[in-house]
């Protein structure tokens, strides 16, 4: 199903509903919820999600799973989804939180093959086993480190999402205390408790997760100076520790094509 609203097939008798959808460049998806779980595979471009509890960032070639009934909202940065709404019963095992995954090669092709379905496609053919296939090809998926939780407190939780609109590299422990009419020892303190990271950590993660919006359309130079790093080569290591991979993967990566390669025979690149 292409550019389907869920509340149109939500009512089917199908545990896997696949729907791909085409959103404007910077499209804001505001705050709303699923009575199913989903599978949210952005075919290309970057997506942010952010819930009560934290904010994914899904580089081009990842997913993120949403549990069934969780309240999130999903800014789209050129993206076109490939999106799985699972009822909860057919999943147990599917997260609790948030979780962002990997999309190898066979996950990427069952995905773009099933938002060709029909809404009541049939259960025992070809189209019922890929719908059961990409199921255990999700539960194989293991989470990759792509978020960050947010503190609990409202007073907090604004600094928090303030930042990560605009990392600033000016923005110590000291200013986030000032804001907050709090010593820097007692902020800290409190910062800590409620999110298991120090202010300067949480910071620090804040800003590589921004990179990854970034490089859609700067170099790993440019986003380095941007981010306030003192060279390329110190952006390359703290983003590789931090997520395992150089930040060059994702630079200027607008499809889960390579740049200047050609789509397998057959299939036409997502657009």
């Amino acid at each position: 199903m292409k550019n389907v609203p869920l509340a149109e097939v939500d009512h089917l008798d199908r545990a896997v509903l696949p729907i791909g959808t085409d959103y404007p460049p910077g499209h804001l998806l505001d705050w709303h919820h699923h009575r199913r779980a989903q599978f949210l595979h952005g075919a290309t471009g970057v997506m942010v999600v952010d819930t009560a509890d934290g904010t994914w960032t899904v580089p081009p070639e990842r997913a993120v799973l949403i549990p069934a009934g969780t309240r999130h909202r999903v800014h789209m940065l050129e993206v076109s989804t490939r999106s799985l709404y699972v009822e909860p019963d057919a999943v147990p095992w599917w997260p609790a939180t948030c979780t962002v995954v990997d999309v190898p090669p066979l996950l990427r092709e069952l995905l773009l093959a099933a938002v060709d379905f029909a809404p009541d496609y049939g259960l025992t053919g070809r189209e019922g086993h890929i719908a059961a296939l990409l199921l255990h090809e999700i539960a194989a998926r293991t989470p990759l480190p792509y978020h960050l939780h947010m503190p609990p407190s409202e007073e907090l939780a604004a600094l928090c999402r303030s930042y990560l609109a605009g990392p600033d590299t000016c923005t110590s422990n000291a200013t986030w205390a000032a804001a907050t009419a709090m010593s820097e020892r007692a902020f800290t303190r409190r910062f800590r408790a409620e999110t298991g990271h120090s202010p300067a950590a949480w910071r620090a993660r804040a800003r590589l997760l921004a990179a990854v919006p970034l490089l859609r359309t700067a170099t790993v130079t440019e986003v380095a100076v941007r981010l306030g790093y003192a060279s390329p080569a110190a952006f390359t290591a703290a983003f590789t520790r931090a997520f395992g991979t150089p930040p060059s993967r994702f630079a200027g990566r607008h499809s889960p094509y390579a740049r200047g390669s050609r789509p397998p025979e057959g299939r036409t690149a997502p657009k």
